[in-house]
């Protein structure tokens, strides 16, 4: 969807116009109650769930989620996945042209904060009918984006679910995304953001940054269960190499996602979309109190954190819940004990799933329209 109205950015700037490409999954019922927005994370996109036609590795990044049957059951609700700005997978961003100027935008794109984000996602909202959605639901950057919607269109959604999620970045979050920044800056083919005139792509600083940023998706204890100490050719030869090759599994493993990585995600994209979750701290503007800041809120929440996640820690997700507690919101709050880390939100630990399905339920059962149109 094409939007002409300009856009104003929190940092001061503006996108005279802009592309949002977004999917929808089920029906919209009579009264247009039962949509629930799907906000994603760092390299995810729109493409939420299921699988295109002709393409079995297409499979979406939430598909153990979303979809019929499932714990946000498209049998009965309405789901909207959405392309953030700035991203690299089909809404407006550095690869596009820039009206003014008719080349790539690259580098010269603006900044994007999360609240950004959520405006353009409300002027969608307004564009295929939802006034208000049943539920707005992140994990991660996407929990970030669901309190964000909480805050600041508080009419406009009757439950905020927020899974694996912080109020804000510790200074250890915000080095490990400046680490990877320095990898993508410091590459001689990022050519100061323009490289797409160039031919070239930084693939390099792209491996780097994901390596970096991988090892804070996973757990100590999940590293150690899939890799250890094992060596990449232990079957044939178990020494080392004494070089500076691969030599461990982990490091094998580390470098494939690198590789995969660079292959498909812009590294300009990267650039914003840390950069977004750096900013993102919506009780700055009162003084450092979340409490504050979530006291305009008219949501019922789910917050969800795992025991093992060390980048946004369950310490993180209870600020949240404590300061919704202190506002007498209604909160539901799961912290659940799994091995896997912070990638944890994505897959299919049966309990974490079940206690998004139990909530689901809730509010189906709380719907004032159940039927589809």
């Amino acid at each position: 969807m094409r939007f002409a109205e300009p856009l104003r950015l929190q940092g001061g700037g503006a996108l005279a116009e802009y592309t949002l490409v977004y999917e929808t999954y089920g029906t919209l019922n009579a009264d247009n109650s039962n949509a629930v927005l799907v906000c994603h994370a760092l390299n995810a996109s729109h493409h939420v769930a299921g699988t295109y036609e002709g393409d079995p590795k297409s499979t979406g990044w939430w598909n153990s989620m979303v979809g019929p049957g499932k714990p946000l059951d498209t049998d009965r609700f309405f789901v909207i996945g959405v392309n953030n700005l700035g991203s690299c997978f089909g809404s407006t961003g550095p690869m596009h042209l820039n009206p003014a100027t008719g080349k790539p935008y690259g580098a010269s794109f603006p900044v994007v904060t999360v609240e950004d984000w959520v405006a353009a996602q409300a002027r969608l909202a307004d564009a295929l009918g939802i006034a208000q959605f049943a539920a707005v639901m992140g994990g991660s950057l996407g929990g970030m984006q669901a309190l964000a919607w909480s805050i600041m269109f508080p009419e406009r959604l009757r439950h905020c679910v927020v899974i694996a999620s912080t109020p804000k970045l510790s200074a250890q979050n915000i080095a490990f995304n400046d680490v990877a920044r320095q990898a993508i800056l410091s590459d001689p083919d990022y050519c100061g953001g323009d490289f797409y005139a160039h031919g070239v792509v930084p693939k390099n600083g792209l491996r780097v940054a994901r390596m970096v940023g991988h090892i804070t998706y996973l757990s100590n204890d999940d590293m150690a269960e899939k890799f250890g100490r094992k060596l990449r050719n232990a079957a044939e030869n178990n020494d080392y190499k004494f070089d500076f090759g691969i030599d461990f599994e982990i490091e094998s493993y580390l470098r494939y996602q690198g590789d995969k990585f660079s292959e498909y995600f812009d590294a300009n994209t990267y650039l914003l979309i840390t950069k977004a979750l750096d900013y993102f701290d919506p009780a700055r503007e009162f003084g450092g109190s979340l409490q504050r800041a979530l006291a305009g809120t008219k949501a019922e929440f789910f917050v969800a954190s795992f025991t093992t996640d060390w980048r946004f820690s369950p310490e993180r997700s209870r600020e949240i819940v404590e300061a919704l507690v202190c506002n007498r919101r209604r909160v539901t709050y799961a912290e659940i004990d799994a091995p896997h880390g912070h990638d944890a939100f994505l897959l299919e630990d049966e309990r974490y799933m079940n206690m998004v399905r139990a909530y689901y339920q809730r509010i189906w059962e709380a719907m004032p329209v159940k039927g589809q149109a």
